[in-house]
């Protein structure tokens, strides 16, 4: 495999079978791999098609496998990141992490792709418990 990215947060790393492997840990691992798994699964479920599509999860080792998204982009201007994930909002995601570490460049259809969801946040707020004296929210 070869080594994507390694830090206190994440251990990233793609197949030979172009597969990514991503591994959580450090400060609240657990959470962001809950809260990673819940928005790729809802973008999946909602038709959205420039995400990683989530292969395997496992819950006990904090592991998830998704396809691979293409390579990341090196110059992009700032209008054209904030359009990019833009183009997450009617999939009813925002991604709380938009900066150019995120977007991939998809070869096969010259697609910028989205990655890295531990921080996205649903619009409907379902994967955010709701804050003291907000009551419920669904």
């Amino acid at each position: 495999m070869h080594e994507v990215k390694d830090t206190a947060r994440a251990l990233v790393r793609i197949g030979y079978d172009g597969r990514v492997h991503k591994s959580f840990r450090g400060h609240q691992a657990k959470e962001r791999f809950d809260n990673e798994v819940l928005v790729l699964k809802h973008l999946e479920k909602h038709g959205c098609t420039f995400v990683p599509r989530l292969l395997e999860c496992d819950p006990a080792t904090l592991k998830i496998v998704t396809d691979n998204c293409g390579t990341r982009v090196d110059h992009i201007s700032e209008e054209r990141v904030k359009e990019v994930f833009a183009e997450l909002e009617p999939f009813g995601v925002r991604h709380d992490d938009a900066f150019m570490r995120n977007i991939t460049y998809r070869n096969t259809d010259g697609r910028f792709c989205i990655i890295d969801f531990e921080f996205a946040t649903l619009l409907d707020g379902s994967n955010h418990p709701p804050m003291p004296g907000e009551g419920n929210r669904g």
